[in-house]
């Protein structure tokens, strides 16, 4: 077989645009620090927050946004205060939620090519560079999760949340995923496929509960709450 050959040049070209790329490394920590430091000060007086994720591209008219709406009306009215995304869609509804019922709102916002901008019902917000710091913040502070349909970004922090409450890196707190119909295929699919080939465990799926309404979902955070305190 023909060995393939790397010319001199164009390794030397790789290893100039790797070393641009990161020179900037030392300097960045700083501003991870700033934004981990200058987050934390602020959370940290909201009180007791309940995170709610779900899409972004969700519309006023469609169910579930009537329902986020209903769940931060119902977790205001319990002494929660809203943690969001603090974008539109979902995120809105449950901070509009939050505010009617005149609970406490937040929004962690980031800036993002597509769809990312603040709701106009936030009583603090806080604007995030990187992701990663964002999603420590959503976890740290929540005294429960409340999932509601959604892509991509949704996917990635239900399965982050499942993972880290597995691996005891964050306290265990009530997981809600509000909509059955919507989530059972996923979770028919997780004990179908996964469960069946021993990739995880069956206790795994204790983590979280899949609930039809926003009702439903506080029913299982206050049940907690009060498990918590016997």
């Amino acid at each position: 077989m023909k060995r393939r050959r790397i010319s001199r040049n164009r390794l030397n070209h790789s290893e100039a645009l790797f070393a641009d790329f990161n020179k900037e490394d030392p300097w960045r920590i700083f501003r991870i620090m700033a934004e981990f430091v200058d987050s934390f000060e602020t959370m940290r007086a909201q009180g007791p927050m309940v995170t709610v994720f779900g899409s972004a591209r969700t519309r006023p008219e469609e169910k579930d946004y009537k329902e986020a709406e209903s769940m931060g009306r119902l977790l205001a009215k319990n002494g929660f205060g809203v943690l969001t995304g603090g974008g539109p869609g979902i995120m809105e509804a449950a901070n509009k939620g939050a505010q009617d019922a005149g609970g406490h709102s937040v929004g962690l916002n980031i800036t993002l090519p597509m769809e990312q901008k603040p709701n106009p019902y936030l009583d603090e917000e806080i604007d995030f560079h990187y992701f990663f710091i964002r999603k420590v913040n959503f976890l740290k502070y929540a005294l429960g999760l409340v999932v509601f349909p959604g892509g991509f970004g949704t996917m990635d922090e239900f399965f982050e949340a499942v993972t880290l409450i597995q691996t005891d890196k964050i306290n265990p707190v009530p997981m809600c995923l509000v909509g059955a119909k919507f989530w059972q295929p996923l979770i028919d699919w997780l004990k179908g496929t996964l469960l069946a080939q021993g990739r995880v465990s069956p206790e795994d799926f204790e983590i979280f509960s899949v609930v039809d309404c926003a009702e439903d979902a506080m029913k299982v955070i206050l049940a907690s709450q009060k498990a918590r305190k016997a």
